[in-house]
């Protein structure tokens, strides 16, 4: 290169590109949106998911020739997960008039209505607007919906805290552009929550070259984020909000009193990765430090502003902060995030081990009042046969109107529930079909799973439609095997992308290819460790194959009370490969208390209903109740 040469600009991706050019997320969607076509072009897409929508493509309506079966999903921003009764009855309304007629609960606490074509696209996200929600940034290269434990409690003053913060650290990485008022709601500005003026005066502050003056974005520039950015915000012990798995966690630290005292701080985490790609990888956030609370808002720009300056542009595979900690190590990054901050962060506070909590049930928050966990299996709400989910919670904010929280695990609460209120709600639940938690297999109230085929794009194998089934055939051969009240977590994905998180599961199933999927064994109950390979490309018609040598193995070597997770991590994957390549199937023990072994029988319709009528007048579950009916009539056979 001679003297007088300039240097090359550096390499960026396409999409890089096609976020500069924008005009602040303005184009090509305005133009297009405008345009008489059933699909936007490839540019579009990339900023309509700034806005909240993916656009997707129905695989089973696929025709040979004709034109593919392109529709939206929009997902709800909702930090916390918090969603007023009267969000949650305009997001059902939409779904049966513009949607597939369900809704489901996403795994980072918003709500996903599919199956929305283009045309009504609009009318959809300016409802949601007009009615206390949001999807702008639940999508896109910036930061994505800020999590929290879902919990309620009125008398645990660190929960409120960690709702807080989620809701200000979403205001303050939410986009500033206009174009989401512009193109949705014609440039009228919804009503909305005023913001906490420490978030404002932080979003102008500074510090160290973490924000672009005069700039219509001045967090996030032109470009915005290299990749998608998770946050979460949590209390010490509690893991509901999958802590390890976020690029940014932070632990609220509060005195004896329950005041503020400040965060502590983990970075780096991040699951998704691609099959044979060793270079991608699924990690854990490490700790960072500590900040005190009144210099938190200037410590999540600095760690912001560092990966939007030194994330990799040029490779998506690679851009997310993970790689960035990974290559550099965590004491550079804490440095650099030192360096935007202006001052030094301190030693981490010392916290209990961090345990998962699902909040299902009935509970009292703490004010006299009570909340209910409902599980939602696979965050599904629908009606299906005898099963109706969505014609109950919509009888219930009818009535009761009841602000909602959506859990990370998929599942929701209800809150603020006068304890008077308590029996015509549980009435409205048995009347729809819908179990107490107790009645739930343990195997499906800890599971979780992607929605896959047939609408995503990047789907490689089933995942929300196979794991109900999968499930089943695993609670068989634990019956069969002599483990009938076993349980661990079990995720799956149609794609290494982990949106379900699969990594951290102690049962980990990630398609890999049609009905074939890759198994991860050996992540804790707890999620705060990454599962490792067990298998490749698994056929779905192999898993007992595949697993009953290792659950005889742990029934077999397992230590008191260990879990299947910890105690495949203990033992180690080459000990579990060993002992199933030895193993003879065919000899494993009966069960060793039959009685606790779950069955599923069919009844018609009508036996069903009666079923539910009696077991909510006695104030049984239906299990109790079929029991002792059975049981009664199977007597007369003894004699």
């Amino acid at each position: 290169m001679s003297p007088t040469s300039t240097p090359a600009a550096p390499k960026v991706s396409k999409v890089e590109g096609i976020k500069e050019r924008s005009h602040g997320l303005r184009e090509p969607v305005a133009t297009e949106l405008r345009q008489d076509t059933t699909h936007f072009t490839e540019d579009a897409v990339q900023i309509l998911k700034f806005h909240g929508s993916y656009q997707q493509d129905n695989r089973d309506n696929r025709v040979k020739g004709q034109e593919k079966d392109y529709q939206f999903m929009l997902r709800t921003r909702s930090p916390g997960g918090i969603i007023p009764a009267q969000l949650y009855l305009a997001l059902d309304t939409l779904s049966e008039q513009y949607g597939n007629h369900t809704l489901r609960a996403t795994t980072r606490q918003g709500f996903q209505i599919h199956g929305i074509l283009k045309k009504n696209l609009k009318t959809v996200m300016a409802t949601i607007v007009r009615n206390l929600g949001s999807t702008l940034g639940a999508c896109g290269d910036l930061n994505r919906n800020v999590m929290a434990p879902p919990a309620p409690f009125k008398d645990r003053p660190e929960y409120a805290l960690a709702w807080e913060y989620a809701n200000n650290i979403a205001d303050l990485l939410t986009p500033q552009t206009g174009a989401y008022y512009e193109i949705w709601l014609d440039g009228e500005k919804a009503v909305s929550a005023e913001e906490h003026p420490d978030v404002v005066a932080a979003r102008q502050r500074n510090g160290n070259r973490t924000i672009f003056h005069n700039h219509e974005e001045p967090i996030y520039g032109a470009q915005y984020m290299p990749r998608k950015f998770k946050a979460c915000v949590t209390v010490p012990g509690d893991n509901s909000v999958d802590l390890f798995s976020q690029d940014l966690g932070l632990v609220v630290i509060t005195d004896d009193q329950g005041n503020l005292e400040g965060f502590n701080i983990y970075a780096g985490g991040g699951l998704g990765r691609t099959h044979n790609k060793e270079e991608t990888f699924a990690r854990v956030a490490d700790p960072i430090g500590y900040v005190d609370k009144a210099d938190i808002y200037d410590a999540v720009k600095a760690i912001v502003a560092t990966q939007r300056d030194y994330g990799d542009r040029a490779e998506r595979r690679h851009a997310r902060m993970k790689y960035l900690i990974n290559d550099w190590g965590v004491d550079k990054f804490r440095s650099m995030v030192e360096s935007y901050l202006g001052k030094p962060l301190q030693p981490l506070k010392p916290l209990p081990p961090f345990e998962y909590k699902d909040f299902l049930g009935w509970h009292e928050q703490g004010d006299g009042k009570l909340f209910l966990g409902i599980s939602v299996e696979n965050g599904r709400v629908k009606d299906e046969g005898t099963f109706q989910l969505k014609t109950a919670l919509r009888e219930i904010e009818q009535t009761f109107a009841l602000p909602m929280r959506l859990t990370p695990h998929q599942n929701i609460l209800l809150h603020d529930i006068e304890p008077g209120d308590r029996p015509k709600i549980q009435a409205i639940l048995t009347r729809c079909g819908i179990q107490a938690e107790t009645d739930i297999d343990t195997l499906v109230r800890y599971s979780m799973a992607c929605p896959a085929l047939p609408t995503c794009g990047l789907a490689i194998a089933e995942s929300e439609r196979a794991l109900p089934t999968v499930l089943e055939r695993i609670r068989a051969l634990l019956d069969r095997v002599g483990l009938p009240d076993e349980h661990f977590v079990v995720r799956m994905t149609g794609c290494p992308n982990g949106c379900a998180r699969p990594y951290l599961a102690e049962i980990g199933f990630v398609g890999q290819a049609p009905d074939a999927y890759q198994v991860w064994l050996g992540a804790d109950p707890h999620q705060t460790r990454l599962g490792l390979v067990y298998m490749d490309k698994m056929p779905i018609q192999d898993l007992e194959k595949t697993l009953e040598p290792l659950f005889v193995f742990f029934k077999q070597k397992r230590n008191a009370n260990e879990s299947f997770g910890d105690f495949a991590h203990r033992v180690g994957l080459e000990a579990l490969r060993q002992f199933a390549a030895k193993y003879k199937p065919g000899q494993v023990a009966k069960p060793a208390r039959p009685g606790k072994a779950r069955y599923r029988i069919g009844i018609r319709d009508e036996v069903y209903e009666k079923l539910k009528a009696i077991a909510t007048d006695k104030g049984l579950s239906m299990t109790d109740i079929t029991t002792q009916a059975l049981e009664e009539y199977l007597k007369q056979f003894d004699r």
